[in-house]
Parts: C-alpha cells; sequence; structure tokens
C-alpha cells in the first residue's frame, strides 16, 4: 500500500526502523561494553570492540538524524487535526536532536581514551581507564536532559490521536501517561539518582505505550480524514 494512500503506515515503518537503530546504539551496545564500577573492564571491552563501540555511534548519530524524518511523517498525518499541536510536536523532538548529538563528542572522548594517543601519555593508564568511565557516565547524563523532550513531544502528539477520528483514543491517553513517565525519569535521576532504577521499573507499562503506538501504526496504518470529506 502507498504512503500516499495510508501514511499512517509509511510514518509507523520510519518509526519502527528508527526505534531499531536507537536500541541497538542506546540498548545493545553498552550492555556489551559497559561494565559498571570497573573502569579498567570497561575501557577493556572498548578496544577488543572498538568497531562495535563505533557502530554505536554512528547508529545513535543516524537515529537521532532519522527522527526528523519520523517528526516530519507524523505532521504529515495530523497536520489537518490541528497545526498548531502538530507543529509544537515537531519543535518539541527537534530541540532534543542537537543535544543528543553534542552528547555523543562524549563518547568521542572516551575512544580516544582508551586508544591513548600520543598527547594523553602524561596519563597513567589507570587514570585514563577513569577519565573513560567519566565521559561515559556523562553520556548518559545527557540522555537524561533528552528525556525531558522525550516525554514532552508526547504530549500534542497525545492530544492529536485523540481529536483524531482516525486512531483510537485509548493510543492518544497511553502516549500522556508516556509523555508522563519520560519527565519523571529524567527528573528522578537528576534529583533522586538512588531511585532511579525502582522507578524506571514502575514506569515501564507506561513507556511501553509509545511501542504500541508505532507498532499500530506499522500494522494498522491511518488513514487521515480530508477536510472536505470531514464537512460533509
Amino acid at each position: 500500500m502507498s504512503s500516499a494512500r495510508n501514511p499512517g503506515r509509511f510514518a509507523g515503518l520510519l518509526y519502527v526502523i528508527i526505534s531499531i537503530v536507537g536500541f541497538f546504539a542506546m540498548g545493545y551496545v553498552p550492555g556489551k561494553v559497559i561494565v559498571h564500577g570497573d573502569a579498567a573492564a570497561t575501557a577493556n571491552n572498548i578496544a577488543a570492540h572498538e568497531m562495535l563501540f563505533r557502530l554505536g555511534i554512528a547508529g545513535e548519530l543516524a537515529g537521532q538524524a532519522g527522527f526528523i524524518f519520523v517528526a516530519l511523517a507524523l505532521y504529515d498525518l495530523f497536520k489537518e487535526v490541528n497545526r498548531r499541536h502538530a507543529s509544537l510536536m515537531v519543535i518539541l523532538i527537534v530541540v532534543s536532536i542537537p543535544i543528543a548529538f553534542l552528547n555523543e563528542l562524549n563518547s568521542f572522548a572516551a575512544l580516544v581514551l582508551v586508544r591513548g594517543a600520543d598527547f594523553l601519555s602524561i596519563f597513567e593508564k589507570p587514570q585514563r581507564e577513569s577519565l573513560v568511565m567519566l565521559f561515559l557516565n556523562l553520556h548518559g547524563r545527557g540522555f537524561v536532559v533528552c528525556e525531558i523532550f522525550w516525554g514532552l513531544w508526547l504530549f500534542p502528539l497525545a492530544l492529536l490521536i485523540y481529536k483524531s477520528r482516525f486512531l483510537p483514543r485509548f493510543l492518544g491517553v497511553w502516549l500522556a501517561l508516556a509523555g508522563f513517565a519520560w519527565v519523571i525519569l529524567s527528573l528522578t535521576s537528576t534529583l533522586l539518582p538512588l531511585y532511579q532504577d525502582r522507578v524506571n521499573s514502575y514506569l515501564q507499562p507506561a513507556i511501553i505505550g509509545e511501542i504500541v503506538f508505532m507498532l499500530w501504526l506499522l500494522i494498522k496504518g491511518a488513514r487521515p480524514q480530508m477536510p472536505d470529506a470531514a464537512a460533509s
């Protein structure tokens, strides 16, 4: 089915592809190389799996850039529902992307430290390993900043879904809950980091709403009503 006849399915396809890339870069790669609390083991893993680590950086950059096209596809899907809300959704998505791009400099810094360039010879190996862990931790904190916008953009999207006549309203409610979940996660990581893991586990059912939404678009699609058809 063509994207013109079913723009919802096209948006869902882009959404799923970018999400797979994001999971690889933000979930799979860190899980393979980072050993929490062990700087030496983490540095050794990056050195042993340098290409995987580089693929993670590339995947993060590609995924963030690709999400611009997801935003545009969703705008095209919902622009006739409410252009102001659709524009706000795109703005909140786009704001987080430069933050994520700059955040990848921390990963590049960790890689440089692992490779041990000549100008780093004044640092002992344990010092470089500690700096590697520092930059990786800063990389994680960068995502905490992004989480605010990962939540905020879901609010106008949820409202657009709720107002639309071509998607079920429960998806809008679920996405609003997901938006609150991301914001709460960001604030918890900032203010009460000791409770981050516990809060994250409690909020997973809400965050799953975003996965349900993208799969709904991919499988069932959505065909927005044209203004003249809706009026008739």
